[in-house]
């Protein structure tokens, strides 16, 4: 006779997914930085700095946590509807920085591309533990 072995699963909650999310983001948000200044990519683009980038990062991550677990709390299919609402406020969260390059005379179409990817970093980094760390 055989016996089965059963493992559980536990599930991370949403705010300490939150808080992995936060902290993940800024971290390869700050390593976008200082490949960026290491390059010599925008020297004078002061969005390209270590405070505004990590700052930014931590609130996109963490309103990207209050969303999802407002989507839970009121939508059936929260995951779903999450990846659609993260994808749309990503987009638009490029027109400030498409923006930058009629406003501030230091920013470059190459800078603003960093600036772009970092969202796509912060978007990313959360759907990807906000959904895909949760178990069935």
């Amino acid at each position: 006779m055989t016996s089965a072995e059963h493992t559980t699963t536990r599930s991370l909650s949403v705010p300490v997914r939150g808080g992995l999310a936060v902290v993940l983001a800024v971290l390869a948000n700050v390593g976008l930085v200082l490949g960026v200044d290491a390059l010599g990519i925008a020297p004078g683009f002061r969005a390209l700095t270590i405070p505004p980038v990590a700052f930014l990062s931590a609130l996109g991550a963490g309103g990207a946590t209050v969303v999802y677990w407002l989507l839970g709390r009121y939508v059936s299919d929260a995951d779903r509807t999450f990846v659609r609402v993260a994808a749309g406020v990503l987009l638009l969260s490029f027109v400030p920085d498409v923006a930058l390059l009629a406003i501030d005379p230091a920013a470059t179409p190459l800078a603003v591309v960093v600036l772009m990817a970092m969202h796509m970093v912060v978007a990313a980094v959360s759907v990807w533990v906000l959904v895909s760390w949760r178990s069935e």
